[in-house]
């Protein structure tokens, strides 16, 4: 059982560090890995994240660096680029942004100034933080209007949105969020964008796969201006791009460098590089598709054991579980989940009574899961085995937790993962 690239200079170098990352290796081998926001990245992508690139520093742009001897890291930059537009089918892409966040912010930098204000999901509705969110630097910097979801379905009220957004007349509207289970209308939030003169953001760092592989409607031709992470469903590095027509182009360009990083991390564009590429084959569109298809299966075998979904379903990769119905709290359950083999997370419902730190509900996603080639016939087992683990966790039965384990580890081993080798 190892770690794949196999790591033996950091073994005898740091040995403590090496068996911390082997242990890790095992883990994602041996669990149903459910969280929406996580993936398994290829071997090549991982080979290309280690590679000596992380050496080189690369302050500025293709063409345009501060520091010499950018002969190789341009090409690699443009490659990235390029394969993202191809990918996308957009005008422009900068892959520089070191994550989601700040790519988001970036998005303020270019298109608002403090004090202006913002239009996004509410966060226990379903948006990200850096939509507007109070605690947020940008819900302190920017006077932020959230819209919600209809509290009888759970579904995005875009009549809200369109009456928030002639009331306050917002510089940036932001369509998407973390923990949205039902497709973007990225035409209407484009249509209501207009009528009031705002830049449209389509946050679409949950769908950015499914997007490239045609699962999902795209916001290209909708938004001005596209955020996402290249991990997730993209099936890349921990890394960001952000999108854009060309008229917005030289804005977003400038917000990320010089106003708000220094060098890229060269190694991650590398890697983004890689899952472009791996992106734009036709085997990546039956991924996408395979994606939404586990998340239904496995919507509609929770539904039949009773559990409660937030809008009744989904379109994507995404389910969220309302837990009250089961007398246990999403905190709780998810740390049974995870003894029992099962890794996910708690999160917060729409209209939920309880703390975010303790919430009402588990967030569910299926990319990891499709990664290793689980199928929707898989669906009912894991189902059931996240039914069992939420009854054992109400008698805190901590043996049938580990029986669950020793099911999921057995049925899992046919099932090999990037990253690591028996």
């Amino acid at each position: 059982m190892t770690h794949q690239p196999a790591i033996p200079t950091l073994t005898a170098a740091d040995p403590q560090i090496a068996e911390l990352i082997e242990a890790e290796a095992t883990r994602q081998h041996d669990k149903v890995r459910l969280i929406a926001s996580e993936n398994y990245v290829s071997q090549a992508v991982l080979e290309a994240t280690g590679s000596v690139l992380t050496n080189k520093y690369s302050e500025g742009y293709s063409g345009k660096r501060y520091y010499e001897g950018q002969q190789l890291v341009d090409p690699i930059e443009d490659l990235a680029v390029e394969r993202a537009k191809s990918v996308f089918g957009v005008e422009h892409a900068n892959v520089q942004p070191y994550s989601g966040s700040p790519a988001n912010l970036a998005a303020y930098l270019a298109f608002a100034e403090p004090g202006d204000t913002v239009l996004g999901m509410a966060l226990p509705a379903g948006g990200h933080l850096t939509h507007g969110w109070s605690v947020s630097a940008t819900g302190k910097w920017f006077n932020a209007v959230r819209y919600g979801v209809r509290k009888e379905d759970g579904r995005l009220d875009l009549d809200e949105v369109r009456d928030l957004a002639r009331q306050h007349r917002p510089k940036l509207i932001f369509a998407g969020g973390t923990a949205i289970p039902r497709t973007i209308d990225f035409a209407a939030f484009a249509e209501i964008a207009r009528e009031v003169d705002a830049v449209l953001v389509a946050d679409i760092a949950h769908i950015a796969g499914l997007v490239a592989g045609g699962a999902h409607p795209s916001p290209v031709g909708h938004a001005q201006v596209i955020t996402t992470t290249t991990h997730k469903t993209l099936r890349g590095p921990r890394g960001a791009m952000i999108m854009s027509d060309a008229d917005h182009a030289k804005a977003v360009d400038k917000a990320v460098f010089p106003g708000l990083q220094g060098g890229p991390h060269n190694h991650t564009t590398a890697a983004i590089a890689v899952a472009l590429g791996e992106a734009s084959k036709p085997d990546f569109r039956e991924y996408a598709h395979g994606i939404v298809a586990n998340a239904k299966a496995l919507a509609e075998a929770l539904l039949e054991r009773g559990f409660d979904l937030v809008s009744g379903g989904t379109d994507n990769h995404l389910l969220l579980v309302d837990l009250t119905s089961k007398h246990i709290g999403g905190k709780p359950a998810a740390k049974a989940l995870d003894a029992a083999g099962i890794e996910l997370n708690y999160n917060t419902v729409p209209f939920d009574p309880r703390k975010p730190f303790d919430p009402s509900g588990i967030r569910i996603g299926t990319a990891a899961v499709t990664t290793r080639g689980l199928k929707p016939q898989h669906q009912p087992k894991i189902a059931e085995w996240i039914d069992r683990a939420i009854s054992a966790a109400a008698t805190d039965d901590a043996k049938a937790l580990h029986t669950i384990a020793g099911e999921v580890k057995e049925l899992l081993a046919a099932y090999p993962v990037p990253g690591y080798r028996d």
